[in-house]
């Protein structure tokens, strides 16, 4: 861990941002135990009322999470994923599908247009691993592989601030398709995205925009 001493007054809002450093940079990953509040204070040097203020603010933000006698742990890589993440929560499927198609109908359209040679390579290795892990019935598998896929599509629309937005619901969302699918995998939940990868590749817009809104009609 190599963290900084800050120097200055305002040392609350240092340490915030050296703490959302190492969470973004894959320090502290998702899910990873943070230090305890006096190895961060002496690694920062820093008082520990600063440290905690500082974690409070991140635990707030729904970046970080308190567990009682257990430590603090790292929930979200920035905190539009916790905000998003405690939104989703709230909101009902049918909403939370329309902001679903929202991104993905439109990032479709832009990767059909904007694709690169390595972006093919890659959506068909996530398309084969997607339907390899639909066989083998591994739902926790197929939940990662399905939204690794729709990331990459997503990545392939080369938008940068599209990207950005969609990786914080996509995170929310994720374990949002893992509740739905409860562990088991049953035929009327698939969903071929054959046709989307085939559509991209293709630079056929229209098509591709059609075939990522037919997986995300509510009817």
């Amino acid at each position: 861990m190599t963290l900084r001493s800050p120097m200055r007054q305002t040392l609350v809002p240092q340490v915030i941002e050296q703490l959302r450093t190492q969470i973004s940079s894959g320090e502290w990953p998702v899910g990873s135990r943070i230090p305890t509040e006096p190895d961060l204070a002496a690694a920062l040097g820093v008082g520990r009322n600063t440290v905690r203020e500082a974690v409070r603010a991140l635990v707030h933000a729904g970046v970080l999470e308190c567990r009682q006698g257990s430590g603090t742990y790292v929930t979200a890589t920035h905190e539009l994923t916790g905000v998003v993440a405690r939104r989703l929560v709230d909101a009902e499927m049918a909403e939370a599908v329309e902001v679903r198609r929202a991104f993905e109908v439109e990032a479709a359209r832009l990767a059909a247009q904007r694709r690169t040679p390595a972006d093919l390579d890659l959506l068909d290795e996530l398309l084969a691993r997607r339907e390899q892990c639909w066989a083998d019935g591994d739902a926790a598998a197929f939940v990662a592989a399905d939204a690794d896929l729709h990331m990459a599509i997503v990545t392939a629309a080369h938008n940068a601030m599209l990207a950005e937005l969609y990786a914080s619901f996509g995170t929310a969302m994720r374990a949002s398709l893992s509740q739905h699918f409860g562990g088991r995998l049953t035929e009327e939940r698939y969903t071929d995205h054959g046709d989307l990868v085939e559509a991209i590749r293709a630079a056929d817009p229209t098509r591709a925009a059609r075939a990522a809104a037919a997986y995300l009609d509510p009817a």
